[in-house]
């Protein structure tokens, strides 16, 4: 995983179009031979739902949505729903070589494994494969958070990180964008609260799924998340795991997450 030219890039808050433009521009550019491999620490203000590629909108209440400030944007990739809110969200472009995508989930998992064990907290990797096909059928898999795939991170059997991919194809090669959050408080839960009818109807089995099949660092730890701490841990652990010595773009605004 030694790559030269990897760039961490810390964005901060911004919104949840500009953050998914930003990941998709940045595979885009990679993948056309302008970019280089980066890692993207970011998180949401206001606060987001962002829906997988081919996700149906309909399954939102998207007045009530409007109401209390909570934006609605399509992820490039694919996967569930999730509301952004208290969480510490990151992005990977990379080339995706030879590597298949439960390779790339396992590879970038390993990094976040071990930033979380800088950070103070043990966490595994999930070994099995739902059969995603079936579940999503059921109106309790609407949200991201609701099963884990293979190679995310969970604590104690429930999911901590939910993370979702996408390749481009392009002149120089197909690229990685895996992204994928981090969750650092229990406000995730909520996206039970922001469903339309008739999916409104099993937002109690969807709340309690999402209770009893997540953990949030808040609650691992008992104390609130220093997201400029974690940030910092994240980073190092991927240059721990890699081997990677990162720089900061030339021209992007940096800040403090």
């Amino acid at each position: 995983m030694s790559l030269p030219g990897w760039t961490f890039i810390d964005s901060g808050e911004q919104t949840g179009a500009v953050n998914m433009a930003v990941d998709e521009t940045l595979a885009r550019a990679l993948a056309s031979g302008a970019g280089t491999p980066s890692l993207r620490l970011f998180r949401w203000r206001p606060w987001a739902i962002s829906l997988g590629y081919n996700q149906v909108s309909g399954e939102l209440d998207a007045p009530l949505c409007a109401r209390d400030g909570v934006d609605i944007v399509r992820r490039p990739t694919g996967g569930r729903a999730i509301l952004h809110a208290q969480e510490l969200t990151y992005s990977v472009v990379m080339p995706a070589g030879r590597r298949s995508v439960l390779q790339v989930y396992n590879e970038i998992s390993t990094a976040l494994v071990r930033g979380l064990a800088l950070y103070g907290v043990d966490v595994a990797l999930q070994k099995s494969q739902p059969d995603f096909a079936r579940e999503y059928r059921s109106s309790s898999s609407i949200p991201c958070f609701a099963s884990s795939a293979r190679y995310e991170i969970e604590w104690r059997g429930r999911k901590l990180v939910g993370s979702a991919q996408r390749r481009f194809g392009g002149p120089a090669g197909d690229v990685v964008l895996q992204h994928g959050s981090i969750l650092c408080g229990d406000a995730h839960l909520r996206l039970a609260d922001y469903l339309a009818a008739p999916v409104a109807q099993a937002r109690g089995r969807i709340l309690a799924a999402l209770r009893e099949r997540t953990a949030d660092l808040g609650m691992i730890t008992g104390r609130p998340v220093d997201m400029s701490l974690l940030g910092g841990c994240i980073r190092r652990g991927f240059e721990e795991a890699w081997g990677l010595e990162f720089t900061a773009p030339a021209g992007f605004h940096t800040q403090t997450a």
